[in-house]
């Protein structure tokens, strides 16, 4: 059964402090702003795909509660794994896990923290001709 088409897709997280998280994803990660909301700022991450920003506050998801974080990975799909190792250790972040292969996944990939504590996932497929758009 098909379903009526999707246009995009955006993964909103929440942050404590949306000054700093906005100066990581825009200058440090270098992402395109899509839509700024004031207390939400929309990134283009590729095609379609976007990540929202969001201040929380009572009117949104009250406050930022430590340990949820341990549960998403924002992950970015590129050949340019150590590309982007090396462009963001140069802006000073600092990583959890280099540059290396997982034999079991079949990727490439590297781990690092934004500001608010999220795991963000820079992997490239290893069995895949083309990574995905």
């Amino acid at each position: 059964m098909s379903h009526p088409a999707i246009d995009t897709q955006i993964t909103f997280i929440y942050t404590s402090d949306l000054g700093r998280s906005a100066a990581f994803y825009e200058r440090t990660m270098g992402l395109e702003l899509w839509l700024d909301q004031g207390s939400c700022r929309i990134y283009r991450v590729s095609g379609s795909g976007l990540l929202g920003v969001c201040q929380a506050s009572d009117a949104s998801k009250g406050a930022v509660k430590r340990g949820p974080q341990q549960n998403v990975i924002l992950t970015i799909v590129t050949a340019d794994v150590d590309g982007w190792y090396d462009h963001l250790r140069g802006a000073g972040v600092t990583f959890e896990k280099p540059p290396q292969q997982n034999d079991t996944y079949r990727i490439y990939h590297c781990f690092l923290r934004d500001p608010e504590g999220y795991l963000i996932e820079i992997q490239r497929f290893l069995d895949v001709p083309h990574q995905p758009e």
